[in-house]
């Protein structure tokens, strides 16, 4: 990793070389105590499309490297990686605010997983034989008996557009098993905290990944990431973040069929049926208080409750917000960190106050907590109860430690009725003490996931979203067709 920072100051990462960014630099603000974490360059449009055209000129050649040359390659940066564990582990948490336990377990530690799974992924049959077809004589020629083939190719370049609340397990998400296909890689990370993918880079370059096959660009202005999706050099965008940048994506893709994937923003129903074993539910939803503070578009953010138990949640959820420390994120027994940003924190605690004059009760919450000197953007764990599926708190995404709870008095229908009502569709959720019942009801929900009794994932099964939460899915094996294209090749048998 030799020359990758300059005095301190992060260069970029273009055609296997650190290179000077032409826009100088900025200030990576650590959320917790608004220090310096760290110097991140400015790129200018001229060197995206530098980084783009390098990424094409190797895409030849590493796609058809063989599968397991791509296999080591992810491995050692795997072993690298976790040898830089300690290190990089302080660095996410202080890029991003995140608690030691979440920047060490969910975040560089996600990272080292996914690097692993697709360093397996990488030799995945590709190829798979279809039933031959019987063909009669006909205009297209004499009787035949047509074999087939189904092959994966790898799309191409891919830009790969990462989100600010996990700079680990977000970009491995995509860079491994781009990589693992074939595809070669252009990486712009979330201004907030892009020095970590920085570190992801030269574990790659170290681990031996060809010059140009990664790339990784960065900066404040607009410009950069709108450079990394029009660029003519790219034939793929994956992007993850709030709904409506993925829109303007999306339209930009649509002029030259860009391939997407898009992973955009989620308002996750929590269905609880009036059976459901209220402890676990209570569980579950907390998560959404304590996981990078509630900046996480899987959260069960909007609870969905019969009337007959409404009462016994929010008292139990009251009761657990009370035990949640709220604190440095390097302090023993923190639950809860700041959020990414000042503008970002004003943003959650609009929602809490927008929430309060469209008639929702704050339970508990609703005052910014002092931390320290005073310094940090801190922003309290808040229950708003007595909601309607009317109210914006409901239908948006506030992407922060807020819970909104919405009462019904009937029976699954209602409840189906209103988790559905929402523009999003990423994951939802079901608590009942009858199984085939929760399995019931999770089938109807218009979302590309559903945990029953549970807010864990399966880390191989789909992920994706209905409805405005985005385009395709990944994780998995899925990952891997997510980024290739099926090819069909016919012969005479």
């Amino acid at each position: 990793m030799t020359g990758a920072q300059s005095t301190g100051a992060q260069r970029l990462f273009i055609g296997g070389e650190w290179v000077e960014p032409d826009g100088g630099h900025y200030e990576v603000v650590d959320p917790a105590d608004e220090s310096v974490a760290g110097l991140a360059p400015e790129a200018s449009r001229a060197q995206v499309e530098e980084a783009a055209r390098a990424a094409a000129e190797a895409f030849g050649p590493w796609s058809r490297t063989s599968p397991q040359e791509r296999a080591a390659i992810l491995d050692r940066a795997a072993d690298i990686i976790q040898r830089e564990f300690e290190p990089w582990a302080a660095l996410a948490r202080a890029e991003t605010g995140a608690p030691t336990g979440i920047a060490r377990g969910m975040q560089v530690g996600v990272g080292v997983a996914r690097f692993r799974r697709y360093a397996k992924g990488a030799l995945e049959p590709v190829e798979r034989g279809l039933p031959p077809q019987v063909t009669e004589a006909g205009p297209m020629g004499k009787a035949s008996v047509l074999g087939a083939l189904e092959v994966r190719q790898p799309v191409g370049v891919v830009t790969c557009i990462t989100s600010y609340n996990n700079p680990w397990a977000n970009p491995a998400g995509k860079v491994a098993p781009a990589l693992a296909m074939g595809n070669t890689v252009v990486v712009k990370p979330a201004p907030q905290d892009p020095l970590s993918v920085f570190k992801m880079a030269g574990a790659l370059a170290e681990a031996g990944v060809p010059a140009g096959v990664v790339n990784v660009v960065g900066g404040q202005a607009v410009e950069i990431g709108e450079a990394a999706v029009d660029s003519p050099y790219v034939d793929m965008v994956s992007f993850t973040g709030s709904t409506g940048v993925g829109q303007r994506i999306a339209e930009v893709c649509g002029r030259t069929m860009k391939r997407q994937l898009m992973e955009l923003g989620g308002k996750g129903a929590a269905v609880v049926l009036e059976d459901a074993d209220l402890d676990a539910a209570v569980m579950g939803i907390g998560t959404t208080f304590s996981f990078y503070s509630g900046q996480i578009c899987t959260a069960p953010t909007r609870v969905i409750v019969h009337r007959s138990v409404y009462g016994q949640l929010v008292e139990k959820l009251t009761g657990y917000l009370a035990f949640m420390k709220v604190g440095d994120p390097r302090a023993r027994g923190t639950v809860v960190g700041p959020v990414i940003s000042a503008a970002h924190r004003d943003r959650v605690e609009s929602y809490v106050e927008l929430g309060r004059k469209e008639g929702a009760r704050i339970a508990y919450g609703g005052e910014r907590p002092v931390v320290g000197d005073g310094r940090g953007f801190y922003v309290a764990p808040t229950l708003l109860v007595d909601c309607t599926n009317d109210m914006r708190v409901v239908r948006e995404e506030i992407f922060g430690p807020v819970v909104v709870v919405v009462p019904f008095d009937g029976g699954e229908d209602e409840a189906v009725e209103l988790a559905n009502d929402s523009d999003f569709g990423l994951i939802s959720y079901v608590w009942s003490g009858d199984p085939a019942r929760a399995f019931r009801v999770a089938r109807r929900l218009r979302a590309g996931g559903v945990g029953v009794n549970t807010i864990g994932r399966n880390m191989e099964a789909p992920f994706g979203g209905f409805k405005r939460s985005g385009v395709g899915r990944d994780v998995g094996s899925y990952a891997l067709h997510a980024y290739s294209e099926v090819q069909s090749i016919v012969w005479p048998g």
